[in-house]
């Protein structure tokens, strides 16, 4: 077999079973590969950001790896910015990046570059593959970083080391990493200082600790020790809705945060970072817990969130897991009524979420209202933009949808950063994917409009607003997306969002509605 044959069957042998690409010449020995193995799933993305957000959002889903398959540096280049958001939510992703043969490097042919340094910034772990014989183990490699713990793992394939010969061993299944054991002189720490403040504690929860059976258990503490619970102010994934354990998240506008913050004397971090603000704002301050909180690191990405919470609940004497706080339902037969508003869409689709659902929110400033209104929606998962490089949204659905077939998958999408990615409507009507895509179309870059404001920019000429403006032209998303294969259709108002809305969920495959707001 050549070392293309031996990178894939390794992948194979430890479930990496999706293969999301868009190849070039480097790569056609690994695609002549993957022709050869029909267990794995190969979905076309038609740029690369598409590629890098879809695999982002498959990872988000399954707990494991994509691979994503990407030509030279140039085309990893073009994923780059879906990259940041998937190591900024702590998943696992392999990208094996194709580059030239390794003699001909050399010559500094027009696609040559420096794919090291270019993915170093975005990745948890690179390494080039030095031959074919050196193919199997650099591919095992690779899966344990992408798992070890859970991050992005990138392996560049030359491509004489794809199409060159290999004698190779049947490929290994490698065990699962093993969390460390719980610290329980930290659990201890933690628990005196939550009985020293009461009321003026509060637990900060990411990834697994983000989960519906982790979540039960800090809703116990919390009830039983006036804790108060919060989420990270983007999201990777969190369970919710009706049954589930209710979270605060902290909010972007940084006044809000800091009141949101400002009577905690003791953060306690299980498997998130401290709480920064999103960015600098002049006379006002980038840590977002007041000075002279505590913040204490229950456990961190990658270690044992579950066993962690367990301890802790037994250190503190909470011997009894009380019931999750059910907010008050909102009635599916909600209808506002009239001229569309972001507000509208929100109650809407918020309660009329079915069971189950997944929800990708790169709505920015349209959606904001949407996370606090479902925490009484039906039970379902909820992903959003992690790192802030937009144009996730798109992509992020369509990894989910690729990962969870068997649910309904609604992308709650600003119309700015959707066009970033928008040859992902592509990639969901080629592989006939559950995705309903909501566009919020307010023609601007509203976050930049409010971001003026936060810096104290009170009204903005007519430089400013051709930057932050998108009505000359305006375009058609209806138009877009049938010309990518998607169903669409757009609402003006609250009526007829509520019908297209409906229809969309009876139905399957992709479906987009353009909301005029």
């Amino acid at each position: 077999m050549n070392g293309a044959d031996s990178l894939c069957d390794t992948l194979l042998a430890n479930d990496v079973r999706v293969c999301f690409a868009n190849p070039g010449t480097s790569e056609m020995h690994f695609v002549a590969a993957l022709d050869r193995k029909p267990e794995m799933r190969c979905v076309l993305g038609l740029s690369e950001g598409v590629v890098t957000g879809a695999a982002d959002g498959y990872a988000r889903m399954t707990d494991r790896p994509a691979a994503t398959l990407l030509h030279t540096g140039p085309g990893l280049a073009n994923g780059l910015a879906n990259l940041h958001n998937a190591r900024r939510a702590r998943v696992p992703v392999i990208n094996i990046v194709g580059d030239h043969a390794s003699y001909h490097l050399a010559l500094d042919a027009p696609l040559t570059s420096d794919i090291e340094s270019l993915a170093a910034p975005m990745s948890n772990w690179v390494r080039r593959i030095s031959g074919p014989e050196d193919v199997a183990d650099a591919t095992e490699a690779a899966f344990r970083a992408s798992l070890s713990p859970p991050g992005v793992a990138t392996l560049i394939l030359p491509a004489d080391a794809a199409w060159g010969h290999v004698e190779t061993d049947q490929p290994v299944r490698l065990s699962p990493p093993v969390p460390s054991a719980v610290n329980m002189d930290v659990v201890r720490e933690v628990a005196a200082a939550i009985r020293d403040t009461p009321g003026e504690a509060g637990i900060l929860v990411s990834g697994a600790a983000a989960r519906a059976d982790c979540l039960e258990i800090a809703g116990a503490i919390a009830a039983a020790k006036d804790v108060r619970l919060f989420s990270e102010m983007q999201l990777p994934r969190v369970e919710r809705g009706r049954g589930r354990v209710a979270l605060t998240r902290i909010p972007y506008p940084i006044d809000a945060a800091l009141d949101l913050l400002a009577d905690i004397d003791v953060l306690i971090l299980a498997g998130a970072p401290e709480p920064v603000a999103f960015f600098a704002y002049p006379g006002k301050p980038g840590r977002l817990v007041r000075k002279g909180c505590k913040v204490l690191t229950l456990a961190r990405h990658g270690e044992d969130l579950k066993g962690a919470l367990e301890a802790l609940r037994d250190e503190l004497g909470v011997r009894q897991s009380l019931p999750p706080s059910r907010p008050s339902g909102l009635s599916d037969d909600i209808v506002p009524f009239g001229h569309l508003t972001e507000d509208a869409i929100a109650v809407m689709v918020a309660a009329r979420l079915p069971d189950n659902a997944i929800i990708c929110d790169e709505g920015v400033t349209s959606a904001r209202r949407f996370f606090d209104l479902s925490a009484s929606s039906a039970p379902h998962d909820y992903l959003m933009n992690t790192g802030g490089s937009i144009g996730c949204g798109i992509p992020l659905a369509t990894g989910a949808a690729v990962a969870c077939p068997d649910r309904k998958v609604i992308n709650l999408q600003a119309d700015g950063s959707g066009m970033y990615t928008v040859q992902g409507l592509w990639t969901q009507a080629r592989e006939n994917l559950d995705v309903i895509t909501i566009i919020f179309a307010n023609r601007a870059y509203a976050v930049l409009h409010a971001e003026m404001r936060n810096v104290g920019v009170d009204g903005i000429g007519e430089n400013a607003r051709r930057m932050m403006n998108l009505d000359h032209p305006a375009w058609d998303w209806v138009l877009v997306a049938k010309g990518m294969g998607v169903d669409a259709a757009g609402a003006h108002s609250c009526e007829q969002f509520a019908d297209l809305f409906e229809s969309a969920l009876r139905r399957r495959g992709p479906f987009l509605i353009e909301a005029i707001i």
